[in-house]
């Protein structure tokens, strides 16, 4: 892998991941139309470091959210061993960990699919339907009256309907982060909490799925002869997915909170038919 490669990936990575238009996706047209290598194949390693690179966008993002979560966390597990010292309200930042915990739950039931999704990465023509869909969900989204739960009103029910479209959104073309800020606003979350809510529940999908490749990574034969000269190369990817991922966090708040999303849906539907015709002419053609 060359360092205009790392860059280039980089960019799509740290670009794709929080604005609603599918980073699977398009990293797979990517790979299917350009004759670009199959980073997932060949460099297992990178492509787990890349969703590192925007985990570390949402970590500096959100840092004062997460830490409020963490000291929460383990205040709430305290508070459970006792019960006399119960009383109030729950704090938001604790109302927010079980926000994330409930929604992170139907992820479980993907790991029993992942076989089948996994084809789906190989075959442009789904990928593009999924984008048309992902432009139909932002576009209807703009569209809704502005709602206003926040962390402290939204419900246990209201996160595990989001976690729910989070999964289904592991079907690559249907964007993760569309997908789940438009379910919240259908929920009635107010358009900065939707967009908050999202990214932080992006947080242990993201942690899961990472140690998951890493160790398949690190038991490949080939890994300290292939992979270990390339580090540099590959850190020079994280660390543009990270930045860029900064950058792209920061437009999606602008835009949720302005109720521009719909600016996204016609990316979307533009993409998915070009590559949707694309797909077919070219299965056309090999046959």
């Amino acid at each position: 892998m060359s360092y205009l490669m790392s860059i280039l990936m980089g960019l799509i990575q740290g670009v794709t991941e929080f604005l609603p238009i599918s980073s699977s996706g398009h990293l797979t047209l990517f790979q299917a139309f350009f004759s670009m290598e199959d980073v997932e194949s060949n460099h297992m390693l990178f492509a787990v470091m890349l969703h590192l690179g925007t985990f570390i966008s949402v970590c500096i993002m959100y840092r004062r959210d997460i830490w409020d979560m963490i000291r929460e966390f383990f205040l709430g597990i305290a508070a459970l061993f006792s019960p006399g010292k119960r009383s109030g309200a729950i704090p938001p930042a604790r109302r927010m960990v079980l926000l994330v915990i409930v929604g992170t739950l139907p992820l479980f039931v993907m790991v029993f699919l992942q076989d089948y999704i996994d084809a789906l990465f190989a075959n442009p023509i789904p990928v593009s339907v999924m984008l048309l869909v992902t432009g139909f969900l932002l576009f209807f989204s703009d569209r809704l009256a502005r709602g206003r739960k926040t962390v402290r009103n939204a419900t246990v029910v209201d996160g595990l309907i989001v976690g729910c479209a989070q999964a289904v959104a592991v079907i690559p073309g249907l964007s993760r982060s569309g997908t789940t800020i438009s379910v919240g606003m259908m929920r009635g979350f107010d358009r900065n909490f939707a967009v908050r809510y999202s990214f932080l529940l992006s947080l242990p999908a993201v942690v899961g799925a990472n140690i998951l490749k890493l160790g398949e990574a690190l038991m490949e034969e080939s890994f300290a002869a292939d992979v270990l000269p390339q580090m540099p190369i590959y850190l020079v990817g994280v660390v543009i997915a990270a930045v860029v991922g900064c950058f792209a966090i920061r437009l999606v708040n602008s835009l949720a909170d302005k109720g521009k999303f719909g600016k996204f849906a016609w990316y979307c539907w533009a993409v998915g038919a070009v590559s949707l015709i694309a797909g077919i002419a070219k299965y056309v053609v090999l046959a």
